[in-house]
């Protein structure tokens, strides 16, 4: 049963020793290197690259409205990282960077294409193809330059500030107001009146999808980063994520909230586990899940707001916005059935061309409100099989390369461990919603993808660092 479970999710496949027999990789990689060796600009080739994943990074929450700024900088991670892998050394660390989920996100791109191939409206269907492939590229860059510990470091640093700039305005907007959306709440609700924050990203579901993966590593920062200053700022970082979160009010998100922190509490109760007395072992987790849930019937209790928009998710059809999801689901399920193996292509474009056809009247929609049901109309079952497989060799790659990293007694652990439960989180947020598919959100989900095949090793790899990791302890001073 290991053995069938390590060929599904592709743990000992021999990537090094394919790539080293492949007539493609030799003829492609190092194509330009002559040119690399003679050029001053392409000595720089990692800090240019980590420069323009910075700049997605710095302009995704303030380029809602113009999105075509994030296109043209992922446009050029993508053409960066096919000039770094064409003129790198065959023998470098960095060559054609491969891992299982690469492969796994090269598969779905496939069916992509053939979804767009297939597609009652190509045209359309292309220029979603086109915008999924720049965060594809974005996704190489950001595996291969992750690699880097200073790298890393830097951009999660980058993005941790960057959600403090979003959040304190968010939190400004709840003091001081905003002007809001009659639909985003439901105007029948004792809510209708309350202010839902949406900072510089002009929507809160849109504002929660980014602050998530936010709150869950500012956590991990807490205990990642050392010092009192740094820790002071982590917990400073977390406070006003957590307070913006909240004033978002969005309901997928507190799912999704709820889905990052119970992965994150179990990982790090699995790392910290040697160091723990027997009684913590024992105790620890279902402590801390008796604390959020006393955390939780006091906010449920005394806060109103929070009650009445904790309740309004099992009101079913009763509140206005759950009832406009549900009739946009049975519209969508109506088309998947009529596009059941392939889908009708990829992006939103096409699905504003179809949907029309199927939707009840006043019910108009842009998306299918669920990342499952999107990914399963727009590339079909196919699609949705592919995608689901990527989901799993993504977290059980995360998960093996964990194990390493605690044996090695590494502090970048914890970080890989902020990356699989904001993952989680993000996932069960778009359980219910479709903000995943924004750019200022899915820009950080490939860089957190990125960030997670970065740490991947093989296992003969791995079993050749140790090895020298042996001998070098052993050797005589």
């Amino acid at each position: 049963m290991n053995l069938i479970w390590q060929k599904f999710t592709l743990s000992d496949l021999p990537l090094k020793e394919y790539l080293g027999t492949s007539y493609l990789h030799s003829f492609l990689v190092g194509l330009l290197r002559s040119w690399r060796q003679t050029s001053i600009l392409m000595q720089w080739g990692d800090a240019i690259s980590a420069a323009l994943v910075s700049l997605v990074l710095i302009l995704a929450p303030f380029t809602v409205n113009n999105t075509a700024v994030l296109g043209i900088l992922m446009l050029a991670c993508g053409a960066f990282w096919l000039l770094l892998t064409l003129s790198d050394e065959v023998t470098s660390p960095n060559t054609l960077f491969v891992t299982p989920i690469h492969l796994l996100v090269l598969l779905f791109w496939g069916v992509c294409v053939v979804a767009t191939a297939l597609s009652p409206e190509k045209r359309a269907a292309l220029a979603g193809l086109i915008n999924f492939t720049l965060y594809l590229l974005l996704f190489a860059l950001c595996a291969r330059i992750l690699t880097s510990p200073r790298i890393r470091s830097w951009l999660l640093i980058l993005y941790l500030h960057m959600s403090l700039l979003v959040g304190v305005y968010g939190v400004r907007q709840k003091f001081f107001g905003a002007a809001q959306l009659a639909t985003w709440v439901d105007p029948e609700s004792p809510l209708s009146k309350n202010t839902r924050v949406y900072s510089f990203l002009g929507n809160p579901n849109l504002l929660a999808g980014y602050l998530l993966p936010a709150v869950i590593l500012s956590l991990v920062a807490v205990f990642a980063w050392r010092g009192w200053v740094q820790k002071s700022l982590a917990i400073t970082m977390l406070v006003v994520n957590l307070a913006c979160f909240r004033f978002a009010d969005s309901r997928g998100g507190f799912i999704g909230l709820a889905v990052g922190l119970v992965v994150l509490v179990l990982l790090l109760r699995y790392w910290y586990g040697e160091y723990l007395p027997r009684f913590w072992r024992i105790w620890l987790v279902p402590m801390l899940f008796g604390f959020f849930v006393a955390a939780f019937v006091v906010a449920f209790g005394f806060s109103e707001t929070f009650r009445l928009r904790i309740l309004s998710i099992f009101a079913g059809r009763g509140d206005s916005s759950n009832n406009f999801r549900i009739n946009v689901w049975m519209a969508v399920i109506k088309m998947i059935q009529d596009y059941p193996v392939f889908g009708i292509g990829p992006g939103h474009d096409v699905f504003n061309k179809i949907y029309p056809f199927y939707q009840l009247p006043r019910y108009n929609a842009l998306s299918a409100y669920s990342i499952l049901l999107e990914v399963a109309v727009e590339t079909g079952i196919i699609g949705l099989t592919s995608f689901i497989w990527f989901l799993v060799v993504m977290f059980n790659t995360g998960w093996l390369q964990l194990q390493k990293l605690r044996q090695a007694s590494s502090v970048d652990g914890l970080w890989l461990i902020g990356a699989i439960a904001a993952l989680a989180g993000m996932l069960g947020h778009g359980f219910v919603d479709t903000v995943w598919y924004r750019p200022a959100v899915n820009s950080i989900w490939w860089l957190l993808v990125g960030l997670v095949a970065s740490y991947w090793t093989s296992s003969a790899q791995a079993q050749t660092q140790q090895v020298n990791s042996l001998h070098s302890q052993s050797a005589p001073n």
